[in-house]
């Protein structure tokens, strides 16, 4: 299977000059805890979670409506294109420690998101072609829920 098989549709974005009151509404509308951030150039260059807005608003003690986005988000989000394999995206979603994944194309532009939660839906369809779907994504959530080991201070 790939990733255009599984993945939400359409992408929900926001500028990075956005502030993070317009990506707190973007997520309730649309019922996510992600979206894709956008340049000027329609590019994906990182992406926002409901938790980035929360540690945004907490960290400079400012209302959501006078932080932008592009000081709470995370830049440069690892991608993926609609014909990843998803064998290949949930190996990768392990190792990164990763939930959801930004779906774009060779151009970078948004095309949509994958999420863990798409994959676990998958898995237990009775008709899914993921192969030992139940079990692969187990195995992906336990990677990703690990704790990560703390950065060392240089000295």
């Amino acid at each position: 299977m790939r990733v255009q098989d599984v993945m939400n549709t359409p992408a929900i974005t926001c500028h990075v000059n956005d502030t993070l009151q317009t990506a707190a509404v973007l997520m309730w509308d649309h019922d996510c805890g992600v979206i894709a951030v956008i340049n000027d150039d329609g590019k994906v260059t990182g992406v926002i979670t409901d938790r980035d807005i929360c540690m945004g608003a907490c960290t400079q003690n400012r209302p959501l409506d006078a932080i932008l986005v592009n000081t709470a988000m995370a830049h440069s989000p690892i991608t993926v294109t609609p014909d990843h394999k998803l064998d290949d995206v949930e190996r990768l979603m392990a190792d990164r420690q990763i939930r959801r994944l930004p779906v774009v194309d060779a151009s970078g532009a948004p095309l949509g998101m994958l999420s863990l939660n798409d994959l676990a839906i998958e898995s237990v369809e009775p008709d899914t072609r993921m192969k030992n779907g139940p079990v692969k994504v187990a195995y992906t959530l336990a990677a990703i829920c690990r704790r990560r080991s703390p950065k060392k201070k240089a000295a």
